[in-house]
């Protein structure tokens, strides 16, 4: 319930404060944390799992503003501080005037740099949303070279009797060669220990090995050059990934993830104790004056930089950073142990004042630290700031995606714009087409995404399988690769892929390419005038127009041919149709076969007690017909009186056999509603 409220990073400095204490009290004197062990020991665990497991996709969105940001805002804060506190210290009395500008340049430029061991250990426990938190985190990493570059520059200059403009210049210039030759060392590095990991399937029990050695060296290398190291190892980190996890096996992986966890957050607890340690056994000068001073001129220059870069930056960025973004990220500059190994290296000879400046450095750390961390999780509840979504994305959202991207890349090669979608394709372009073919073992550089992805699950199933102990259990869908992978000493020299012939990979692929990936097909201008006329349109209206006929006509024979059984109509409904139209029903000269409806239309019985009596044909009874009825064509006549016990309804005659009962179903039935132009009458007269 403690560390709901309190952040992890502040109980373990309280634990490092008693522990301190304790040793003091005893009598012994406590460790402090030198900066050898800090910068070599526990520094490069925290920032390779922050580089190896960086998420691409939204820091190369943001790099811009993270750029924008570490650079720039890091120097806004370097000199601004410098510059106030030089105006304080010649203003503050005489324990502070034999202080001087390049003195408070390098204290400035020491305080200025966020912490990214802080960051991280605030910002994980509030799980801010993608945006804040990367933009925050990546400063932190990136500001490191414009520390380091400040750092040296400042202590050398320290040592000059005179700075002249071509000092300052190469100052300026080793900016450049400090940063992109730290991404240079790393990137060679992660080159390196992809091209190693394509030989390692015979020996799986060590691939982690490389990983952790390569990263370990390519931060080694850049701070024996003065390099920025923390570049150095995120881009080894960011540059090996891909590659070698496409060539170890699942268990290495595992182990990599698990143990680069283990390995910071042991790191991290160990910073957070010792500073508290180190703040019991350090010595320490207090100055109201400056350390206020101190204090209040970091938040000042902190707002004001996030303020006007911001405005700045929400010029170029299509997702506008709101004020609540601005808040966070500017009460989200903390520092932390990097700055205190800083200062513990300054040397007592040129900076005098070092005891002081620790104890300025120390405060603004517990203010940052317990203050604003303590403080910035009600702050980001009570601004309902967004959060972070802790469900994965669908594999719908997943190909929406990745179809944006092609669909944006397209929409820039049409533009003639060539922004990052357009670049990030030659990238990917680039990389199927050659590194991948070099750094990635067997035929895994060359199999689609798709089946690639069916591998691995294939491969997560069957270890889960074993992990279980259901080896004899293990269904038919999963195939020998995973046995395999499972079992790395009988793997064989080539991978099994699927029964996939080249022609018809190659046809799938031509079927795509041409269906799919046009955006470099340049087409041409729309004009109106000079419009040609499509000779197959007027055909192929032609054609849907007999097709429509065809149809009208299928459906009215349908309606025709499949006559549904229609239930008897009522007398009245009888009459009423023949009543409207008598001269309709006249029936033929030859009319013996046709049936008779034998109804009395004057009968004064109510409609109820009329029914149909006779439907046989006239012949069939036996009696020739009379005269009166030749002439009337059809009789109506009366019900006669039902016997006892018999239906008033229906009583069954003799015409009640199942032939006529089916002709009085067909002839009841009216048929198709005829159309207005074409009426008939049901048996039409003079036929």
């Amino acid at each position: 319930s403690v560390s709901n409220i309190v952040p992890e990073s502040c109980l373990l400095i309280v634990v490092g404060l008693l522990v301190g204490g304790l040793i003091k009290g005893v009598g012994e004197k406590p460790p402090i944390l030198k900066s050898d062990i800090f910068f070599l020991f526990l520094l490069p665990p925290i920032i390779l799992d922050a580089g190896y497991f960086l998420p691409l996709r939204p820091f190369t969105e943001n790099l811009g503003t993270i750029l924008i940001f570490a650079v720039v805002g890091t120097l806004w804060n370097a000199f601004f501080l410098g510059g106030l506190m030089y105006a304080v210290c010649q203003l503050g009395g005489p324990g502070l005037n034999h202080i001087g500008l390049l003195a408070n340049l390098l204290f400035g430029s020491i305080i200025s740099a966020v912490d990214p061991v802080a960051v991280l250990a605030v910002f994980e426990e509030i799980h801010i949303n993608e945006l804040l938190h990367i933009l925050v985190f990546g400063e932190s990493l990136l500001n490191d070279a414009v520390t380091v570059v400040l750092y040296h520059l400042f202590e050398e200059f320290a040592n000059f009797e005179q700075v002249t403009i071509l000092d300052i210049i190469l100052g300026f210039l080793s900016f450049f060669v400090v940063s992109l030759g730290g991404v240079l060392v790393g990137v060679i590095y992660g080159v390196i220990a992809a091209f190693t990991s394509r030989f390692t399937s015979h020996i799986r029990v060590i691939e982690p090995l490389f990983v952790f050695l390569y990263s370990y060296m390519a931060y080694l290398s850049a701070e024996l050059f003065h390099l920025s190291g923390i570049m150095a190892l995120i881009a080894a980190g960011v540059v090996m990934r891909p590659y070698v996890e496409a060539n170890i096996s699942h268990k290495s992986h595992t182990t990599i993830k698990y143990f680069l966890k283990m390995w910071s957050s042991v790191s991290e607890t160990l910073i957070f104790i010792f500073l508290g340690v180190s703040t019991v056994a350090g010595h320490h000068y207090w100055n109201w004056t400056f350390v206020i001073s101190t204090l209040f001129f970091c938040l000042i220059a902190r707002v004001l930089g996030v303020l006007v870069l911001t405005w700045f930056i929400n010029k170029f960025r299509i997702v506008k950073l709101t004020p609540k973004d601005q808040f966070i990220i500017a009460y989200g500059g903390l520092r932390g142990a990097i700055a205190f190994s800083l200062g513990y290296l300054l040397d007592y000879e040129h900076f005098s004042m070092r005891d002081m400046f620790l104890t300025a450095i120390i405060t603004v750390i517990f203010f940052t630290v317990f203050v604003q961390g303590m403080t910035i999780r009600p702050l980001v509840d009570l601004l309902a700031v967004k959060k972070k979504q802790e469900t994965k994305r669908s594999i719908n959202e997943e190909i929406h995606t990745q179809f944006l991207d092609h669909l944006l890349t397209g929409i820039e090669d049409i533009c003639g714009h060539y922004g990052h979608h357009h670049w990030k394709d030659k990238l990917n372009r680039f990389n199927k087409k050659y590194v991948k073919k070099c750094l990635i073992a067997g035929e895994r550089s060359k199999e689609p995404q798709l089946i690639a992805f069916y591998h691995k699950m294939e491969m997560k199933q069957a270890i889960e399988l074993v992990e279980s102990g259901g080896i004899g259990k293990i269904p038919s869908a999963v195939s020998t690769v995973s046995i395999q992978n499972i079992n790395p000493q009988t793997l064989p020299l080539e991978r099994v892929l699927p029964a996939l012939s080249k022609d018809k990979e190659e046809e799938i692929r031509k079927i795509l390419r041409t269906n799919l990936q046009k955006t470099r097909q340049r087409l041409r201008s729309y004009n109106r005038h000079t419009l040609v006329a499509d000779p197959y349109e007027e055909a192929w209206n032609q054609m849907l127009l007999r097709r429509q006929k065809a149809r009208q006509l299928e459906q009215k024979m349908n309606n025709y041919l499949t006559v549904p059984a229609h239930r008897v109509d009522s007398p009245t409904m009888s009459r009423a149709r023949i009543g409207s139209d008598p001269l309709a029903y006249e029936p033929k000269e030859d009319s013996e076969n046709l049936p008779i409806i034998t109804i009395d239309p004057a009968s004064p019985q109510s409609p109820e007690s009329v029914d149909l009596m006779s439907e046989e044909p006239k012949g069939c009874s036996g009696l020739p017909p009379s005269p009166e009825e030749d002439e009337e064509g059809l009789v109506m006549r009366v019900k006669e009186p039902s016997s006892p016990g018999t239906d008033d309804v229906f009583t069954p005659g003799t015409g009640d056999s199942p032939s006529n009962q089916r002709m009085l179903r067909c002839l009841s039935d009216p048929g198709p509603r005829p159309e207005p132009e074409e009426g008939e009458p049901f048996i039409p007269k003079g036929q």
